[in-house]
Formats: C-alpha cells, sequence, structure tokens
C-alpha cells in the first residue's frame, strides 16, 4: 500500500510512510561517509525545515529541548507546522503560541508540568489556529518512533484496546495470528524533521547524551532529516573515549550545530538548571495574545541569533548562576508557577 493509499483509508494516520519509500529516501540522502556537517544555526534550519513539515523535539517536559532552534524558525517565520507532541512542551508550545505549528498529534502536550497548564497552545486550539488531528500515549508515541527506526510499519500492542484513544490513534485492529486475540497495531511515525539538542557531539554527528535520552534515539532512526545542537562539538578523538555514551550514530545526522546553553530557559542535567526568571516572564505574557507577541518581539525577533537572546536573558552572569544551581553549589530557587503570578 502506498502512503496516499493508506491515508486515504485511515483518516487519523499522520507521520507515516511505506517502507520501501522510506528506504528509497534513505539511500538517496544518507550516507556512511564520514563528512565535516558544521553549520551554522540559522543555515541549518533555513535548509532542512520547510513550510508544512512535520516536525518532533528532542527531551521530554522542559528538559534537553533544542529552545535556540525554536527561537531560530521563529526568526525565520517558518509556519504550517505538524508537531508530533510526544511529551515535550514548551518548544512547541512557543511555535504554537506564534502561529506557526498549525496541527498537532497529542500524548502529552498541553501542560508546563509542574507550572501548570499552557493558555496559549490551548487559545489556538479554541480560536481553530491549531488543529489536534489524533490522539495516543506517550507510550504509542515511543513505539511508532521503535516502529520506524526499525523499518517496520507497525509497532503491535495491546495499550490502548477498549479506549476511545484508540479510535483517534491512527492504529488497527486485528487478530493475533498466535492467540486469536485481539491486537492493535501501531503505525510507524517517520517526522520530516527531528531536531535534537545534546551534550557533545562531533563534527560528523557523533552525539554523547549524559543522563536520560528519552526518546531520542528512535527520533534520529526515524526522522528523515536530524539537526543537531549541542552544548559542545568536540574532537572525534574525545567521542571515541567514552563510545559508550554515544548514543546517536553520525549517519542518521545531516546538520550538527554549536549552540552552548541552547535548551534556556529549560535544563540540560549536569550543566545548568532551569532559568526561574525567564519562566516566569513567560508565564506572565502567556496569559494573553497580546502578551505573547510582547514576549516573542522582545526576546527572539528582535535578537538576530541565539547570542544576542543569551545576552537579553542576563548574559554570562545569569548563565554562571544557572550552572551553580545546576551542580548544587546555588539553591534551587521557588519553581516559577502560573499561580505564583501576581
Amino acid at each position: 500500500m502506498t502512503t496516499t493509499s493508506a491515508k486515504t483509508e485511515n483518516p487519523y494516520l499522520y507521520g507515516w510512510a511505506s517502507t520501501d519509500e522510506i528506504r528509497e529516501y534513505r539511500r538517496n540522502n544518507k550516507s556512511t561517509k564520514k563528512i565535516d556537517k558544521r553549520v551554522t544555526l540559522k543555515e541549518a534550519v533555513s535548509r532542512r525545515v520547510n513550510q508544512g513539515d512535520y516536525i518532533v523535539f528532542s527531551g521530554m517536559g522542559s528538559v534537553r529541548n533544542p529552545m535556540a532552534a525554536v527561537y531560530e524558525i521563529i526568526r525565520q517565520n517558518i509556519g504550517d507546522l505538524t508537531v508530533a507532541a510526544k511529551g515535550s512542551q514548551h518548544d512547541w508550545q512557543l511555535l504554537a503560541a506564534a502561529g506557526l505549528i498549525t496541527k498537532a498529534e497529542i500524548a502529552y502536550g498541553f501542560g508546563d508540568e509542574i507550572r501548570g497548564l499552557c493558555p496559549a497552545s490551548r487559545r489556538a486550539v479554541k480560536n481553530g489556529t491549531l488543529e489536534i488531528l489524533s490522539e495516543m500515549t506517550n507510550a504509542g508515541f515511543q513505539w511508532r518512533f521503535s516502529a520506524a527506526a526499525r523499518g517496520i510499519p507497525f509497532f503491535p500492542s495491546r495499550t490502548a484496546l477498549g479506549t476511545d484513544t484508540l479510535h483517534y490513534s491512527g492504529a488497527k485492529v486485528i487478530e493475533d495470528p498466535f492467540s486469536g486475540e485481539k491486537i492493535n497495531l501501531l503505525p510507524a511515525c517517520y517526522p520530516d524533521v527531528a531536531i535534537i539538542h545534546v551534550h557533545r557531539a562531533d563534527k560528523y554527528g557523533n552525539c554523547q547524551i549524559d543522563g536520560n535520552i528519552t526518546l531520542d534515539v528512535e527520533l534520529a532512526h526515524a526522522a528523515k532529516k536530524v539537526i543537531i545542537t549541542a552544548e559542545k562539538i568536540v574532537s572525534d578523538e574525545e567521542v571515541q573515549k567514552r563510545p559508550d555514551l554515544t548514543k546517536i550514530p553520525y549517519f542518521v545526522v545531516d546538520a550538527v550545530v554549536e549552540v552552548p546553553y541552547g535548551s534556556h530557559p529549560n535544563q540540560v542535567p549536569y550543566q545548568y538548571s532551569f532559568d526561574e526568571d525567564q519562566w516566569m516572564e513567560w508565564l506572565k505574557a502567556s496569559a494573553t495574545d497580546e502578551g505573547v507577541q510582547e514576549y516573542l518581539d522582545q526576546y527572539i525577533c528582535s535578537t538576530k541569533d541565539h547570542y544576542e537572546y543569551l545576552e537579553k536573558v542576563g548574559g554570562l552572569r545569569k548563565l554562571r548562576e544557572l550552572e551553580n544551581i545546576e551542580n548544587g553549589t546555588l539553591p534551587h530557587p521557588t519553581v516559577s508557577t502560573r499561580g505564583a503570578i501576581k
């Protein structure tokens, strides 16, 4: 079955492609040659994120999200994007608030975790600028990416049977040929582009992640295009000293960008903590459409790149403070929540 005919038959099927189409794409666009893939953030976004793409971001919740790349997408005004909202929040919500994400597949996507629900993305649904395409569980999304990473068209599961979520998930129910019982098949998901923030990468795209890797290994192997933003680009010799930390191999990566503090105002474990002051600014701004626009104008649209953005949010003094909070030499401030807004 072709991708087009499968989508016609299943109205909740998004991000899927036939395995033969994907194999052909990878033969033509991926290489096992070690090529220097370093580019600027502006180049990475302009060359590999296109209007109308299906996009997915690294991390979970508000941890290790590729925020610098999100800001650059906003600067370049690349819109009509579809997102796999599989558990990260502030990245895609900022793009939805900017009117650039117009469609979403949802697992867990509308909360700022302990900070409360995000009113900006919720307003976008209510006013019709953001369409919810399908629903599934976090596990369901991971299994969809796992299937895509393995080059198989679906992942068998029983978790959604008997739920409304199943109906809106794009899955199909069949009879298990071994037991005769019902089983649901979750369709593989091949995003057009995955943007993944990591601790370290070499110039070829070998990526090292400290701590929880969430779904990022599956995303890197599932996506058609992979942009890596890294806190630091290191030599391939340094990467080879600890091969056990290399989670994403170079041959799935298309672009590598060095972006220190590239997840601000969010956390990169063992590097820097959340910027609660900046989070409070966003929580206040996101209460109204006017506030959102003022926030975007002040911190993103009026800055030419991520370095100017970092200067605006407090510069080196603030960044060192966040590092000290993460390493425990400064106490963590009170977490910013919507309930604390005065």
